[in-house]
């Protein structure tokens, strides 16, 4: 056994298993939901269909998450030169690109019915999450218009590692906003929200993360075994 593949055992060892993984990712999942559907109030204005607020600010949370993790990988692709790095850093724009898709939907979703709109291209918080969005669907592009090896792999690193500057600025959007289309949860003098509205929105914010964590492993794992067979099947070829 190599070096790579010992450490690889090593950290795979000190880690949540994955069957463990995924149940704390159901069972948080199925109780935010049911939290979100029998327990939080209505809102006062917008009634049910404000319900898809703690779905939409927890999926948009879990898509930065993703993407900073993708160039936490990347930063450790070219500073470390970390052998897993590289794959690790393209899962986790392929879930943030999968969140993001689902930022976009619900949020169309949620604006229709509240504001009778789909998008407004005058809004700069959707406009710089779409930016943000489009950057890291370019990334495949750039990544499987090069063949493997470490040209693809430093070049991917460098494009995730510079799109993280589009996540705070992304975000700070949407905090400054003046027609504030998102609502703002924390502030400085603390929550906005109380009682099962916050606990709704906490239980949430746990649960997108977990799943998205779980997915992020699950497709990893495919991946390596992938990479693997890959191997097995040109020594015996």
């Amino acid at each position: 056994m190599n070096r790579s593949a010992a450490t690889i055992q090593a950290v795979g060892r000190t880690r949540i298993s994955l069957p463990v993984l995924a149940g704390a990712s159901l069972v948080l999942v199925t109780t935010a939901l049911a939290f979100v559907f029998f327990v939080a109030p209505n809102d006062a204005d917008q009634g049910f269909s404000q319900r898809i607020f703690y779905f939409h600010v927890s999926i948009a949370i879990t898509a930065y998450g993703c993407f900073a993790g993708a160039a936490w990988k990347a930063l450790r692709h070219l500073w470390k030169r970390d052998p897993r790095a590289d794959l690790e850093s393209y899962v986790f724009v392929h879930q943030g690109v999968i969140f993001g898709t689902l930022v976009l939907l619900t949020g169309s979703i949620w604006a229709k019915i509240s504001w009778g709109h789909w998008w407004l291209w005058s809004e700069d918080q959707l406009v710089l999450f779409l930016v943000l969005f489009l950057f890291y669907c370019a990334y495949f592009m750039l990544r499987f218009s090069v063949d493997p090896g470490p040209q693809r792999a430093n070049l991917s690193a460098v494009y995730a590692l510079f799109g993280v500057v589009l996540i705070p600025v992304s975000f700070a959007a949407i905090r400054l906003s003046k027609q504030l289309i998102h609502p703002v949860v924390f502030t400085r003098d603390g929550p906005n929200f109380h009682g099962w509205i916050l606990v709704t929105y906490c239980l949430a914010q746990v649960a997108l993360p977990v799943l998205a964590y779980t997915l992020y492993r699950l497709e990893l794992s495919a991946k390596r075994l992938d990479g693997r067979l890959r191997d097995l099947r040109e020594v015996l070829a």
